[in-house]
């Protein structure tokens, strides 16, 4: 018994070396396939399935005998039977086009859908015109005289469910249709497109374009660097690129068409034109108004096109909203936004305003005229033309008396009127309009932009909407006292962006540290992180954005690109390809979109951490889709500093307390003359003076509706690592050491107290001034504390109930 056991083990033994010498050879090998190039691995896929073709061609078309040659026949015509004689041209072209262009193929798992259709259809349609042959009782030779054995399956499969052959051949030929459209990679929509390429190519009309694929068809992939050829003509801003987006030019061919003088007078009663939303502004007061008015020349007849209704329903945007994965999300309806007032192009009081504005210039013997007005929600700009030899002055030189005759003391002259030979006067009016948000994004000028980052803004003082690309500002500035309207304009703006875009084309950030004026929008899918309520968190958020910001550039220096879009346009349509061995997934980068409510108070807290960040992010985050929208209620210098200013170039003002205020956002006066309640003067970049705008109203009825349907269509996935607290940014040359009890005494004290003191820490902790001044320093380097300023006390930054985590932190880092 001990010898047969010990023979077992030795059997048993040989055989586990063998087998595992076995197993590693394969390894080996299988790793070695693994490391070849890629155009050898296809290379050799297209040899194998020429010599497939070969075997085939040798068994079925030659008959050459001999067992393995039998055995081949009888695999393929067993298999397909009739169709057989097509198997060896068919594995010829399949080595071909994988040897040829294998990428433009698509993946492979595409290729055998496509190819397993076409062969079922193919085979179905033969069986069933062979008379649907049945295999005898052991006997299967009759299914070679049809579509073989697999012809045999499909065909009576669904002869057994729909009974007939009138409806299975059909069936089968739009399953071989299919097969079709998947092995070319071609839509339904692009048949005719593709048709007419293939008869300018048979009739040599015009050479083979690849740049005549959309990103429907698979096209070739760039490497790490793009060649000349593929480069996107496209690609980047056109010139004299605005963010603004203005429908000016329609307006002005609807005043030629319908003139001033065959408008209705009537104000209650609005035209047709009125009701369209283009209700024509007057050229010129009437002539009982204007007794020196210069006549109008006759229109020239010109057929114009109306806008379409405002209140038009919002375009299905519905190839943008497939969402990663098998997703669908559907936009919020047009109708959860209410319509506002309508617009009327005159009024009474208007009319009696031109008189009052001609009499004040009668009287001062100035030689000028009222020539008309054009009359928006909240204010109207009235146009004075001036004289030969008449100086501006004379009439700016009025503007208390034209405040007196007209009885407002919010009268802004506008010398000269951008592109107009006119000075400006806008006064605001006493019926005043509103301007809701559902009529800007209703409007032919947002609904002609389907962008994802468009906003509605509001209304000019010329009763045209006014809608901003936030992707082209790039960074906004808001301020405004409390009152003047600018959270309803930051409630415009993430209502304009929910409406307009999915999570996967624009995600946010909001920074709320008043915590009551943005806690209506959490919870929605486009935020990455829970809305911030701690300006500490804030401030880590900011740097975390930096870091992305870094990420992204990265990628668009690998792979060679200048903008975000150009990239993700790239990456959908297939054309981005990553390094050999590498595993990810690369994906399109969506707009971040950064909303700060109250810049003013992260700077109290942390200035330098603020300052830093908000500066890297508006000197380089254009490119990578990253977008900042700061909001203060106080635009001092010690909050909006020089550097923020210098790379903030779009400016919205809303009424400021003070004239100092108003050059701080804007640089020039005019700020302190706004009315409130949404007037505002918006200054995008590029634009020489600011225009005068009202700003759209949305209730908060129609926020919580529309944040109520996003978030039922999707749940949102926030990031932990926004608001992960960054590394210590320096460590002091001695370490805390045996000091640690003194150190959280010193925080205890100076927290409690918030007065940060060196003196002070002297005399509590009875230490020397080096002692002190070393509390004070690590301190510091923790943040508890703001930097020196002199003999002045420090900054407290830690507020009375965060002392407890600051003195964890401070434990755990000993």
């Amino acid at each position: 018994m001990r010898v047969a056991g010990v023979g077992a083990r030795g059997v048993a033994a040989t055989w586990g070396a063998v087998a595992g010498g076995v197993g590693a050879a394969a390894r080996g090998i299988g790793h070695t396939a693994r490391d070849l190039e890629p155009e050898h691995r296809r290379d050799g896929a297209g040899l194998v399935l020429l010599g497939l073709a070969l075997v085939a061609a040798a068994a079925v078309w030659f008959e050459v005998p001999g067992g393995a040659m039998e055995l081949a026949r009888t695999l393929v015509t067993g298999s397909v039977g009739q169709v057989g004689w097509l198997v060896p041209l068919a594995l010829v072209v399949a080595g071909w086009r994988v040897m040829r262009d294998p990428v433009r193929n698509g993946p492979a798992g595409r290729q055998v859908i496509g190819w397993s259709a076409l062969s079922f259809g193919v085979l179905g349609i033969v069986h069933v015109a062979a008379g649907d042959p049945q295999p005898l009782a052991g006997d299967t030779s009759p299914l070679r005289q049809g579509g073989g054995a697999v012809g045999y399956v499909v065909a009576s499969l669904l002869l057994d469910l729909l009974r007939t052959p009138f409806v299975v051949v059909p069936v089968l030929l739009l399953l071989c249709l299919f097969g079709v459209l998947v092995i070319t990679a071609t839509p339904v929509y692009r048949v005719p497109e593709r048709l007419a390429d293939l008869r300018d190519l048979l009739l040599g009309r015009a050479p083979y374009d690849e740049d005549s694929l959309d990103d429907g068809a698979p096209t070739q992939p760039i490497r790490t660097r793009r060649p000349a050829d593929e480069v996107d003509p496209d690609a980047g801003d056109p010139p004299y690129d605005s963010p603004v987006l203005s429908d000016r030019e329609i307006r002005k061919r609807a005043r030629k068409a319908a003139p001033a003088e065959d408008a209705p007078y009537d104000v209650d009663a609005d035209s047709e034109d009125t009701q369209l939303g283009m209700a024509p502004v007057p050229d010129e007061a009437p002539a009982a108004r204007s007794p020196r008015r210069r006549p109008a020349p006759d229109p020239e007849p010109e057929q114009v096109e109306l806008a379409a209704p405002p209140h038009a329903d919002l375009p299905a945007r519905v190839e943008q909203l497939a969402l990663s994965g098998d997703v669908v999300y559907s936009l919020p309806t047009s109708e959860v936004l209410k319509p506002g007032s309508v617009h009327k192009a005159r009024s009474k009081a208007s009319d009696a305003v031109v008189d009052r504005l001609t009499q004040v210039l009668d009287e001062f013997a100035i030689d000028a005229q009222v020539t008309g007005y054009t009359r928006g929600p909240t204010v109207t700009r009235y146009e004075v033309e001036l004289g030969p030899a008449v100086k501006v002055e004379k009439v700016t030189a009025l503007s208390k008396n034209i405040a007196y005759a007209v009885a407002s003391a919010d009268v802004r002259i506008l010398s000269p009127i951008p592109g107009k030979s006119a000075i400006g006067i806008e006064i605001p009016n006493l019926d005043k309009e509103i301007v809701s948000l559902g009529d800007v994004l209703r409007s032919t000028v947002a609904r002609n932009d389907h962008h994802p980052m468009v906003a509605g803004l509001g209304k000019d003082v010329e009763g045209g909407f006014v809608v901003a690309n936030l992707a082209k500002m790039p960074h906004l500035l808001v301020a405004g006292a409390t009152g003047s309207g600018k959270s309803s304009f930051i409630n415009s703006m993430i209502t304009s962006v929910l409406m307009r875009s999915t999570p996967d084309e624009v995600r946010m950030i909001m920074v709320d540290p008043k915590r009551v004026e943005l806690n209506a929008y959490e919870g929605v899918p486009h935020l990455i992180t829970p809305i911030i309520t701690s300006p500490k968190k804030a401030a880590e958020a900011l740097a975390w954005v930096v870091r992305e910001m870094d990420l992204r550039y990265d990628d668009l220096a690998n792979f060679g690109f200048r903008h975000i879009d150009d990239f993700n346009k790239a990456v959908r349509a297939g054309k981005v390809e990553l390094p050999e061995g590498s595993e990810r997934v690369l994906s399109p980068y969506p707009y971040l979109l950064v909303i700060v409510d109250e810049l003013a108070d992260l700077m109290m807290v942390a200035p330098r951490d603020v300052e830093d960040a908000v500066v890297r992010i508006t000197q380089l985050a254009r490119a990578a889709g990253i977008h900042l929208v700061l909001a203060t209620q106080r635009p001092s210098v010690d909050v909006v500093t020089g550097l923020i200013k210098a790379n903030v170039p779009s400016r919205l003002a809303f009424a400021t307390s003070s004239l100092a205020d108003s050059r701080v956002i804007l640089d020039q006066p005019g700020a302190e003359k706004l009315v409130g309640q949404g007037d505002g003067l918006f200054l995008p970049m590029g634009a020489s003076k600011p225009a005068r705008i009202q700003g759209s109203w949305v209730t908060e009825a129609e926020i919580a509706q529309v944040v109520a349907h996003c978030k039922t269509q999707l749940q949102p996935t926030y990031r932990e690592d926004v608001t992960a607290p960054a590394a210590a940014k320096r460590d002091l040359d001695d370490d805390i050491g045996d000091d640690l009890d003194l150190v959280v005494q010193a925080i205890e004290l100076v927290v409690s107290t918030q007065f940060g003191s060196t003196s002070m820490l002297q005399r509590k902790l009875r230490v020397g001034f080096a002692k002190a001044g070393r509390l004070m320093d690590i301190l510091e380097s923790r943040g508890v504390v703001g930097p020196s300023e002199g003999s002045k006390a420090r900054d407290v930054l830690v507020k009375p109930d965060e002392v407890d985590g600051v003195i964890a932190i401070i434990q755990g880092e000993q």
